[in-house]
């Protein structure tokens, strides 16, 4: 097996994992301090979340420059040095490959403006009026720039490159080459199949993403991903390439990451986080767990390998969603940490996951820094949701409740300054310092998980085999070499019975009651055949 296939993903997001320098925003120097952390975690390879020269308009997924790294981060020695560190530990360091867009501040788009005969206009999409497309961020994908429009189907700030110029996929095969070439291991590539676009004509109308046919896993978006593995992934004894991947099917999955096609090796999809809304992620409905069970079955049944995460920073908090942050804190943070590291598949950990960290304690609307969340906004303002309502889908989804600095002990832990977005205050009781000293905290469940997780062929290896979904509670096996292990995980507050008279291999309660689960139990038991 390669590394990413037995290993654990954790995904750090700069701007809010640790500050070395004080002025409130994380940075490089933060990260490497943290390193040993993130090693005694049972981690093997890093996410990192981008740290490109960029504006920020949507902290860094619009990229200014490729080859720099923003000043708030540090500097190029920086990033070297945290390269070096990781690999003497042991872990390897995927970046994001953002391609879809660049800034409009990249000298890119500033040569593009400069006229229809600048050669670097055609490294962007434009036209003389606007066709019907939706954005991702609600609103129009056309913004006036001269005598023309350019294409964003994000913000405003992040135009659309044009993938069907041969000098702009050159220009991404030198961009991995250069990461690659300094020691990193990969990419998590970001939108990553929506890059290519078949026509700029009007889109058929939809409810949401008008023009999504023109766009969606197109077929020379495939060839482009197969020219990019064979010119450059493949020039390195191992590399790791997930993507980003958007409304796909199990089936359109497959065709991304099957390796006879030689494209990504894994696909992040988002079925099993459509659970708890409808249409779209801001219409929150009542989480149902037989529709989490189902999903998650779903894709475990139809893929041969998935990528494994209950949150990141496009997500609200998972605890916050699927468990319960009062009364069964601790029980629902560890029963979702044990469906996470028990699947098939490679876990993807979020920072803070592993702490019990929830959404954030936001007050106004102002103290919102996502771009998102204030076009979104704005959207519903004129759409005449009232007030109230809308006010309660922004508290609830926005990407900020993931974004709140990591809580590292419950007073400076994070930075000795003003942090760039507000703490959660219930940083008082949620921190990694307080966690490392209690044997029962989150953290330390975590850390025995991943480490029988990697101890185990059974779930490193083994095939999937749903036993039930019935009555909120899931009850699944992983087999290898005749050799099997069952889970048992109730994802409700109340308590359920059950058959299992079999002491655990590993539980979230600290001790045992056969035939029921207590609220949010979860539990690991050794099967022989016959049981």
């Amino acid at each position: 097996m390669k590394l990413w296939q037995k290993g654990i993903v954790y995904q750090i997001y700069p701007r809010s994992f640790k500050d070395s320098n004080g002025d409130g925003i994380g940075d490089l120097k933060g990260i490497i301090s943290k390193l040993d952390y993130v090693k005694n975690l049972g981690i093997d390879i890093i996410w990192l979340s981008p740290v490109y020269l960029s504006p920020n308009n949507d902290n860094g997924y619009d990229v200014a420059d490729y080859y720099k790294i923003n000043p708030e981060f540090g500097t190029m020695a920086d990033m070297d040095a945290l390269i070096k560190k990781a690999n003497e530990l042991g872990l390897k360091i995927i970046m994001d490959l953002v391609i879809n867009h660049t800034s409009t501040e990249h000298w890119w788009f500033k040569e593009a403006l400069k006229g229809k005969d600048n050669p670097y206009r055609n490294y962007y999409h434009w036209r003389d009026k606007k066709n019907n497309w939706g954005g991702f961020f609600g609103g129009t994908t056309w913004e006036k720039a001269g005598d023309q429009y350019y294409l964003h189907l994000f913000d405003k700030t992040q135009a659309d490159l044009n993938l069907s110029n041969p000098k702009v996929i050159e220009e991404v095969k030198n961009i991995m080459t250069f990461w690659l070439d300094k020691g990193i291991y990969g990419f998590r590539c970001d939108v990553i199949n929506i890059i290519y676009k078949n026509s700029l004509e009007n889109g058929k109308r939809r409810l949401v993403l008008t023009g999504l046919e023109h766009y969606h896993s197109t077929k020379r978006n495939h060839e482009i991903l197969q020219e990019l593995r064979r010119d450059v992934l493949n020039n390195y004894v191992e590399t790791f390439a997930v993507g980003e991947t958007v409304l796909v099917s199990p089936k359109q999955a497959y065709d991304l990451m099957a390796p006879d096609r030689k494209e990504l090796d894994l696909v992040i999809s988002f079925e099993h986080m459509d659970v708890d809304h409808i249409n779209n992620k801001w219409f929150k409905v009542k989480f149902k767990p037989k529709k989490m069970m189902k999903a998650l079955t779903k894709w475990q049944e139809l893929l041969p390998w998935n990528c494994l995460y209950f949150e990141n920073h496009d997500q609200p908090r998972s605890l916050s969603r699927f468990g319960c942050t009062e009364k069964y804190r601790l029980e629902s943070a560890k029963m979702l940490a044990t469906i996470l590291l028990t699947l098939r598949g490679t876990p993807f950990i979020y920072q803070g996951q592993e702490i019990g960290m929830t959404n954030g304690d936001f007050k106004s609307l102002s103290e919102f820094m996502d771009t998102e969340t204030h076009n979104i906004e704005k959207v519903g303002r004129k759409l005449l949701i009232p007030r109230p309502i809308l006010k309660k889908m922004l508290f609830r989804t926005s990407r900020d409740n993931a974004r709140t600095p990591m809580q590292w002990n419950a007073t400076t832990g994070f930075t000795t300054g003003t942090p760039w977005l507000k703490e959660n205050q219930n940083k008082s009781f949620i921190n990694v310092e307080d966690a490392l000293q209690d044997d029962n905290s989150i953290l330390n469940f975590y850390k025995r998980l991943i480490s029988f997780r990697k101890s185990s062929h059974i779930l490193t290896k083994g095939i999937f085999r749903v036993i039930s979904m019935k009555n909120d509670v899931y009850i699944y096996e992983r087999e290898h070499n005749n050799q099997i292990l069952r889970i048992f995980a109730n994802m409700s507050k109340k308590e359920k019975k059950i058959h299992n008279r079999r002491e655990p291999l590993l539980s979230n309660y600290q001790d045992f009651e056969p035939n029921k689960l207590r609220p949010y139990e979860a539990y690991i038991v050794e099967v022989r055949y016959g049981f």
